[in-house]
């Protein structure tokens, strides 16, 4: 039987969220508007005012904001309460610019645990589980949001962050962890931990919460055999709190959005213009709670499809699509779109595990696409004859999803460097 956190919001009928989000978002403009002159500056020049902003229906008037204004407003530019009333910042990797420092009130991370704790609720989770939380501690979100979560839904939490995976196993053995919580690729790699050193039938889990990077429903389907698990999708951003935004639930086909915390738009990256539901096109999130570091209308880069279908968990709350990859992280090759998703999906199917890299580079002017792939223990072959023949199926696979030549280079197995975080897949050597 389908479980809720906070049943009164995650399945509130649309006519109560919608009244509940406009009050909402009328207020939270207001409070923008008072508190950061940077978005204001931003507001006036789009001759927008807070009286404008009525309901739902006016949040297509509001300016966007991106990373860039993140960046440029670093560190305290977009802060909307005093420090005094601010106890913790969480913060980006900072791997393509300046680190994106995101504020909280007590108030912000008790909301935030709530909605990491539906998640976990969705999952399967209750006060008589164990709860092993492998995403990143400190500046990272992942860690301090399932935790918290878990301590409201009253499981056991292992803090256990990421890394030190012989470590891990013999806590997830000897406290028999029923719930995982980290990156889809380290759920990967302690999968095939486990069963490098037999301790399959030591492992009790039944769930596991994967997020913070991009995988795909082969991925999913792999890791579920390999764990005998399920595995639940879970979205979020450091800007707009952290993992919790949206969940899955048993049905998995899209993740359910915290309407009631977050309003989302679809639209389209190249124009700003608002989608119709159901059309695929980057997501936008307005926070409409959050007191200490609120965005309104927040480009996420992140490509999906937002439904309204009727879900048989009995959530009410709007459906995103698994994201597609991202506006800024598509790789554009001989002038076709190619998402590390689609790579990883056609390896999957061919047999291989999600252990790759790709790297693009530009030689004699023309875009070149070189795809490293491990081979698992069961195909491995020393013969150059076999490795031949596998690398030109693969070559043939990849043609057909992405229409374009990618060259295929098979690897001896454990070759290609393993994550405990967010994986490494693309190498981009063009000096564009």
């Amino acid at each position: 039987m389908e479980r809720y956190y906070q049943p009164e919001m995650e399945c509130a009928s649309r006519e109560t969220m919608l009244a509940l989000q406009n009050e909402r978002l009328v207020k939270q403009v207001r409070h923008v508007w008072d508190n950061v002159p940077y978005y204001r500056k931003k507001m006036e020049e789009k001759g927008v005012t807070p009286d404008d902003i009525q309901s739902v229906a006016d949040l297509h008037k509001l300016p966007f904001l991106s990373k860039d204004d993140l960046r440029d407003a670093y560190p305290y530019g977009l802060l909307a309460k005093p420090l005094k009333d601010c106890v913790r910042i969480q913060s980006t990797s900072g791997t393509t610019g300046k680190r994106v420092v995101a504020f909280y009130t007590q108030p912000d991370i008790d909301l935030w645990e709530d909605c990491c704790a539906r998640a976990i609720v969705a999952a399967g989770g209750t006060d008589e589980d164990v709860c092993q939380v492998c995403y990143g501690y400190g500046l990272f979100t992942g860690g301090p949001g399932l935790n918290g979560g878990s301590h409201k839904v009253g499981c056991l939490t292992l803090p256990m962050s990421s890394g030190n995976t012989d470590r891990q196993l013999q806590f997830m053995v000897d406290l028999q962890s029923t719930i995982l919580c980290c990156t889809p690729s380290y759920a990967a790699y302690l999968a095939e931990s486990i069963h490098e050193r037999g301790l399959r039938d030591q492992i009790k889990l039944k769930a596991g919460i994967f997020g913070a990077e991009a995988w795909s429903e082969e991925m999913r389907r792999d890791i579920e055999k390999q764990l005998g698990i399920k595995a639940y999708d879970i979205y979020g951003l450091t800007e707009t709190s952290g993992p919790g935004v949206a969940f899955e639930c048993s049905e998995q086909t899209g993740m359910h959005i915290n309407e009631d915390h977050f309003i989302a738009e679809i639209i389209d990256p190249n124009t700003g213009e608002v989608l119709p539901e159901g059309t695929k096109g980057e997501l936008v999130f307005t926070s409409i709670t959050k007191e200490a570091f609120p965005l309104l209308r927040y480009r996420t880069r992140d490509i999906c499809v937002l439904t309204r279908e009727q879900c048989s968990c009995g959530r009410t709350l709007v459906k995103m699509s698994k994201p597609m990859g991202r506006s800024d992280d598509m790789l554009i090759v001989k002038g076709v779109n190619v998402f590390p998703s689609q790579i990883e999906a056609v390896l999957i199917e061919q047999g291989y595990q999600a252990n790759y890299q790709i790297i693009v580079d530009r030689v004699n002017n023309s875009d070149t696409l070189d795809v490293l792939v491990e081979m698992t223990p069961e195909n491995f072959s020393d013969s150059l004859g076999k490795i031949t023949e596998m690398e030109k199926s693969l070559v043939a696979a990849l043609k057909a999803m992405l229409g374009i030549y990618a060259r295929v280079k098979l690897v001896a197995p454990k070759t290609i460097a393993r994550s405990e975080g967010k994986a490494v897949r693309i190498i981009d050597k063009r000096k564009i």
